[in-house]
C-alpha cells in the first residue's frame, strides 16, 4: 500500500547540554528569562516529520510517497532521500526560502527546547493530495497550516483514511479547528502532553475523542502508549532499547510503526508493539535518520519484545 506522507522536510541543528535544564531555570524569574547554555557537542540532521516517518516506513519495506515543500537549500537533502530510494516525486521546491530549521537543544533527562523556522513548510498549501495516485493511507502530520487543513479536507474528499498528527503544530489551532480535524480523520496520534492540550482546547475527554475516530493512540514515553479503539483501551509496554541516545524523532518512528500495522490490517495490540520497537530502535542513535537497521533485525527485535513480556508476566504471576 502506497502511504502518503503530508509534513514537514527539515534540518535540525541538534545540540546536547551536559546538564538539566531545571538547575538552571529559576522558577521565581520565569517572567524574565534571559539563559545560555554551553552546548559543546551539536550536529546537522536530516529530520522534518515526513522525512523521519518516511524513512522509517522504508526500513519496514513499505511504500512512502513524501508530500511537503522545501526551500533552495535542499539539494544534499534530496540525495540523501534518493540513496534511501526514497520518493521525491511530491516534494516541491519554493523558490527564494529556506527549508524548514529546527534547532533543538536537548538535557541530560532527555527534555528539549526548540526553536523552528518554517521556512518553505509555510507553502505546503502549493501541493495537492490529488496529485499523488494509487495512495491507500495517509497521515498529516506537522506542517504549515494552511497546508494541513487543505490535505485532510483533500484526503476525506477522495475516501483515502488518514491519521491526523498535529504535534507541535497543536497549538496553532483552537478547539473548533481541532473538531474540524478530527471529524475529517480516521485515526488521531498525540503524546500525552498534546493530549492534555487536546482535551483542554476541544472539551472532550480522550474517550471522546476516539469515539469520533476508529482510533486514538496517545504516546507515554517511558511509560508506553495507550491506544484507544473499539471502545477499548489497549496498553502497550515500551519497547526496552539497547541503549538510550537521543529521542529526537522517536515519535516520527512510532508513527511509521503504526502507519505499516495499519496497512497491513494488523490488530492494535500488534500494531502498537511494532510501534514501540521502532522507537526503541530509533533512540539507540544519534538523530532522527541514523538508524541502519534491516527488516529481519527489526522481526527479531520485535520477536524478542514478546519474548521479554512473556518472561516479565510469568515471573510477576510466580511472585504473585
Amino acid at each position: 500500500m502506497r502511504i502518503l506522507i503530508c509534513g514537514s522536510m527539515a534540518f535540525d541543528t541538534i545540540m546536547v547540554f551536559g546538564d538539566q535544564f531545571r538547575n538552571h531555570i529559576l522558577p521565581d524569574k520565569i517572567h524574565m528569562l534571559n539563559i545560555c547554555f554551553f552546548v559543546p557537542e551539536m550536529r546537522r540532521e536530516f529530520g522534518g516529520t515526513a522525512g523521519n516517518i518516511a524513512y522509517n516506513l522504508k526500513l519496514l519495506q513499505g511504500e512512502p510517497v513524501i508530500m511537503a515543500t522545501v526551500g533552495d537549500d535542499f539539494a544534499g537533502y534530496t540525495n540523501w532521500l534518493q540513496q534511501h530510494e526514497l520518493d521525491t516525486t511530491h516534494i516541491k521546491t519554493i523558490p527564494g526560502t529556506f527549508t524548514a530549521q529546527a534547532f533543538i537543544t536537548t538535557d541530560q533527562d532527555d527534555n528539549q527546547i526548540t526553536a523552528f523556522h518554517q521556512g518553505a513548510m509555510s507553502e505546503c498549501h502549493q501541493n495537492s493530495v490529488h496529485d499523488a495516485q494509487d495512495i491507500g493511507l495517509a497521515i498529516i502530520a506537522p506542517d504549515g497550516r494552511d497546508g494541513m487543513f487543505l490535505h485532510a479536507k483533500e484526503c476525506h474528499d477522495k475516501g483515502i483514511p488518514f491519521m491526523f498528527d498535529p504535534g507541535q503544530g497543536l497549538p496553532m489551532f483552537n478547539g473548533e479547528e481541532l473538531l474540524h480535524f478530527i471529524e475529517l480523520a480516521t485515526y488521531v496520534a498525540v503524546n500525552d502532553y498534546e493530549a492534555q492540550l487536546l482535551q483542554e482546547k476541544t472539551g472532550l475527554t480522550l474517550e471522546q475523542v476516539a469515539e469520533k475516530v476508529k482510533a486514538l493512540i496517545v504516546t507515554e514515553g517511558a511509560q508506553g502508549s495507550t491506544i484507544y479503539a473499539d471502545g477499548k483501551q489497549y496498553k502497550i509496554p515500551c519497547a526496552r532499547a539497547e541503549q538510550v541516545i537521543d529521542p529526537t524523532g522517536c515519535g516520527d518512528a512510532y508513527r511509521a510503526g503504526l502507519l505499516y500495522g495499519i496497512s497491513q490490517g494488523w490488530d492494535w495490540e500488534v500494531s502498537g508493539r511494532l510501534a514501540s520497537v521502532m522507537g526503541a530502535i530509533k533512540i539507540a542513535s544519534r538523530g532522527a535518520q541514523n538508524h541502519k537497521i534491516s527488516r529481519e533485525e527489526i522481526q527479531d527485535f520485535y520477536r524478542q519484545v514478546l519474548v521479554d513480556e512473556t518472561l516479565s508476566q510469568y515471573v510477576e504471576g510466580q511472585t504473585a
